[in-house]
């Protein structure tokens, strides 16, 4: 037998380290998701490919039918899905991102919510999101465009009223399946924006569901209809890095992101 001249393993020990910023050195944003969203997270993190931003998403349990019953259960999942979200480090930003669920559920009870699992981060959701860039764009009357059912589409409607802009053009595909919005073509979204966006009686075009994928035909069709065109996620965007901060601009997604 040949005997093997083996030599001590190399086991070193408590190695000295230095801590820098990590990811996020600029910004660290929480996203709330639903589970059946294709689409906030891939659009979210291209608007946020930015150097120093970064973007930490959680799901949470919600009914594949968008009700009003479903949307209002979804309360008692948010702090937990926030808990799971970087737990041990800070955040700059947490958005809930549902846009029929914020309105439902409401911004403050939202923010509430959030806090109990990270008291110290501001918060932000789509209903709050449109409603500021809507004031950015200088907004006074809006083509609504929506996949939801009608009961959802008249509330986010009044809200809307309430807030002080006019909806006098609004169309659904009333699509309840929240699996099967998030498959609405970009070519469907594109031909609803133009034909809903040239009526003379709105100034600005607003695509509401983080589901819906409009993110790269916004530019297009700004250009062709000479007036600001802006979806869920362009706001919910803008709003989390104006709020942590970070002003760069982005004008390849829209008019929006050149605001500060």
């Amino acid at each position: 037998m040949v005997k093997l001249n083996r030599q001590p393993a190399i086991d070193k020990r408590h190695i000295p380290y230095k801590l820098d910023d990590g990811i996020g050195r600029r910004a660290r944003i929480g996203i709330i998701a639903l589970p059946d969203d294709q689409t906030i997270e891939h659009e979210l993190r291209m608007i946020f490919d930015l150097p120093g931003v970064a973007c930490f998403v959680n799901r949470l349990p919600c009914a594949a039918t968008i009700t009003h019953d479903s949307l209002q259960a979804m309360e008692g999942e948010i702090t937990r899905a926030a808990s799971l979200i970087l737990p041990q480090l800070s955040v700059d930003v947490m958005a809930y991102g549902c846009t029929s669920g914020s309105l439902f559920i409401g911004p403050e009870k939202v923010h509430e919510l959030v806090h109990m699992a990270h008291p110290n981060t501001t918060c932000t959701t789509p209903v709050e999101a449109a409603a500021a860039a809507l004031a950015a764009l200088k907004t006074r009357s809006i083509a609504l465009i929506t996949p939801y059912a009608d009961e959802i589409n008249q509330r986010l409607r009044d809200h809307l009223e309430q807030n002080g802009f006019e909806v006098p053009v609004m169309g659904s595909w009333n699509e309840p399946l929240d699996a099967r919005v998030g498959r609405i073509s970009a070519e469907s979204i594109r031909r609803t924006a133009l034909d809903l966006g040239r009526s003379d009686r709105v100034d600005t075009v607003f695509i509401s569901c983080t589901n819906l994928r409009a993110l790269s035909i916004i530019e297009a069709l700004e250009t062709e209809l000479g007036k600001p065109v802006f979806s869920s996620n362009t706001a919910l965007g803008w709003h989390c890095l104006r709020l942590a901060g970070i002003n760069d601009r982005l004008p390849q997604y829209g008019n929006l992101l050149k605001r500060p």
